[in-house]
C-alpha cells in the first residue's frame, strides 16, 4: 500500500504574508524617486544666476542623501565592484587635480562641483532606482520638462520674445534665459531622444495609446531644438538618434527615418518655420573651417588655449578652475573679450568667455591626462557596457528595452554634445542623472534591470 503525501495547507498568518493587503506598498518603495524627479524638473525655474546654488543643486544634494540614509538603513553592499570602479574612478582624478593645482584653496569649488555631477548624483541615481518602473518615471520627467521648456520656446519664437539672434528676439530659450542659451535645447534634446526610444520599443504592459503619443511628441519637440540655433546640439541629438534607430532594427528605422523626412518638409518646407535662418544656420556647420563666425572663432581660440595649458602642465593640468586664470595667456589676441547677450527679459549685456566649450579640452587643460583618462574612460565603459547590455536584451526579448533603448541614446548624446559645450549652467546637473540611467542600465545587477 502506496502512502500519498500531500503538503500542509498553508495558515492564514502564511496567506496574510504572501499577499500584501496594504494599497501603500509600492509607495513605500517608491518614495525615494521623488528627489530624483525634482532633480529633473526645477531647473526649470529661473533663480537669477547661470552659476551652482540652484534648487536643482538642492534637489539633488537631498537625493545624494536619501541615497547614503537607505543605503546606511538597509546595510547592503550598495554597490559592485565594477560599478564601484567605474563610478568612483573620476573622483580619484578630480582630487589629483585639487591636490596639484597652483593653489587648492581656490579649485576646491571645482572638485565639489565635479564630484556633485559626476559621481554623487550618478551614484544617487544608480541607487535609488530598484527596477525598470523608476527608471521610466525619471526619463518621463526628461520629457515633462522638454515639452514645458519647448513650448515657451515656440512661444518666444511666435512673438519675438525670445533671446537675439541675428538682430531678432527670436531664439527660443524657454526659461533659462539668454546667458543660457544651451539650456533650453539640452532639456528639449534629452525629452525627444526619450521620447522617440519609447515610440521605438514601447513597454509591453503600456497603455495602447502610449506609442502613438511618444512619436507624436518626439516630431513635435524637432520645432523647439531647430529653434533654438544650437549647433552642437542639433549634431549630437541627429547622432543619438541614428544610433537609437540602429539599435531598434532596421524595419523601423526605415520608417522611423521615412517619417521624420516628412516632418521636416511639412514643418520648414510647408510652413517656413524659419526656413532662411534655419538653413542658413544649418549651412555654417560646414563652414566652420572656410569663414566661420566670431563664435567658431572664439572657440578655436579658447580650444588653442586648453591645449597650450595641457602641454605646459599634460600630467595634471592647472587645476580645477584654472581655465579662466590662465586663458589669456595662452590665448590668441583674437579672442573677443566675451559674447553679446540680450533679449527673453534680459538687457544687453557682455558675457566673459570662461570655458572653452569643449568638455574634453577644459578636463584634458585643468586636469591633465590623469583626468581625461578617468573620467572618459569611466563615460567609455558606461556607453559600452550600455549598449553591450541592449544588444542582449534584444536577443532574449526583455520586457525593459525602452529603458535600454533610452540608455544608449542619452549617453550617446552626451558623449557627442561634450565635442560642442561643457558644464554649466542650471542644467549641469541633468548631465549626472542622464551619467546615472546609464550606468543604472549598464551596470546594475540583472534582476534589478529586468524587473518591470
Amino acid at each position: 500500500m502506496t502512502a500519498v503525501l500531500t503538503p500542509p495547507a498553508p495558515s492564514p498568518a502564511a496567506e496574510a504574508r504572501a499577499v500584501p493587503r496594504s494599497p501603500w506598498g509600492g509607495l513605500r518603495w517608491r518614495w525615494p524617486l521623488l528627489p530624483l524627479v525634482a532633480t529633473v524638473l526645477l531647473p526649470a525655474l529661473p533663480y537669477g544666476t547661470s552659476g551652482g546654488g540652484g534648487p536643482a543643486d538642492v534637489a539633488s544634494g537631498i537625493a545624494v542623501l536619501v541615497c547614503v540614509g537607505r543605503v546606511l538603513y538597509l546595510r547592503q553592499r550598495p554597490l559592485s565592484a565594477t560599478a564601484a570602479l567605474v563610478l568612483g574612478l573620476p573622483a580619484v582624478a578630480f582630487a589629483v587635480a585639487t591636490v596639484t593645482a597652483a593653489d587648492p584653496a581656490a579649485a576646491l569649488p571645482g572638485l565639489v562641483r565635479y564630484l556633485q555631477v559626476f559621481v554623487l548624483v550618478p551614484a544617487a541615481v544608480f541607487l535609488l532606482l530598484r527596477d525598470a518602473y523608476g527608471f521610466r518615471v525619471v526619463a518621463g520627467s526628461l520629457v515633462l520638462l522638454a515639452v514645458v521648456q519647448g513650448v515657451t520656446g515656440v512661444h518666444q519664437y511666435v512673438t519675438g520674445t525670445g533671446a537675439s539672434y541675428m538682430g531678432e528676439d527670436i531664439r527660443a530659450v524657454g526659461t533659462f534665459g539668454p546667458s543660457d542659451i544651451m539650456g533650453m535645447a539640452t532639456v528639449v534634446a534629452y525629452g525627444l531622444l526619450a521620447a522617440a526610444a519609447c515610440a521605438l520599443r514601447t513597454p509591453r504592459s503600456a497603455p495602447a495609446w502610449l506609442r502613438p503619443c511618444a512619436a507624436v511628441l518626439a516630431v513635435a519637440l524637432i520645432v523647439p531644438l531647430t529653434l533654438s540655433f544650437s549647433r552642437g546640439v542639433w549634431i549630437a541629438t541627429a547622432a543619438a538618434a541614428l544610433v537609437a534607430l540602429a539599435l531598434s532594427g532596421r524595419r523601423q528605422a526605415l520608417t522611423s527615418l521615412a517619417v521624420l523626412g516628412a516632418a521636416g518638409v511639412v514643418l520648414v518646407g510647408g510652413f517656413g518655420i524659419g526656413s532662411e535662418m534655419i538653413a542658413d544656420r544649418a549651412a555654417s556647420v560646414t563652414r566652420v573651417t572656410s569663414t566661420p563666425d566670431r563664435s567658431v572663432s572664439d572657440r578655436y581660440a579658447m580650444w588653442s588655449a586648453a591645449g597650450a595649458m595641457w602641454s605646459e602642465q599634460p600630467v595634471t593640468g592647472v587645476g580645477l578652475k584654472g581655465f579662466p586664470d590662465h586663458r589669456d595667456a595662452h590665448a590668441s589676441i583674437g579672442l573677443s573679450s566675451g559674447s553679446d547677450t540680450a533679449g527673453a527679459g534680459q538687457d544687453f549685456r557682455r558675457q566673459a568667455l570662461l570655458s572653452p566649450h569643449n568638455m574634453y579640452l577644459l578636463v584634458l587643460g585643468e586636469q591633465g591626462l590623469v583626468g581625461l583618462t578617468a573620467l572618459v574612460g569611466s563615460w567609455a565603459a558606461i556607453l559600452a557596457g550600455a549598449v553591450r547590455r541592449l544588444w542582449l536584451a534584444r536577443s532574449r526579448g526583455d520586457a525593459a528595452l525602452d529603458c535600454g533603448l533610452v540608455a544608449v541614446a542619452l549617453m550617446t548624446w552626451q558623449s557627442v554634445n561634450f565635442l560642442y559645450a561643457d558644464i554649466g549652467g542650471p542644467t549641469t546637473v541633468l548631465s549626472g542623472v542622464v551619467l546615472g540611467l546609464a550606468a543604472w542600465w549598464a551596470l546594475a545587477e540583472p534582476d534589478r534591470v529586468r524587473a518591470a
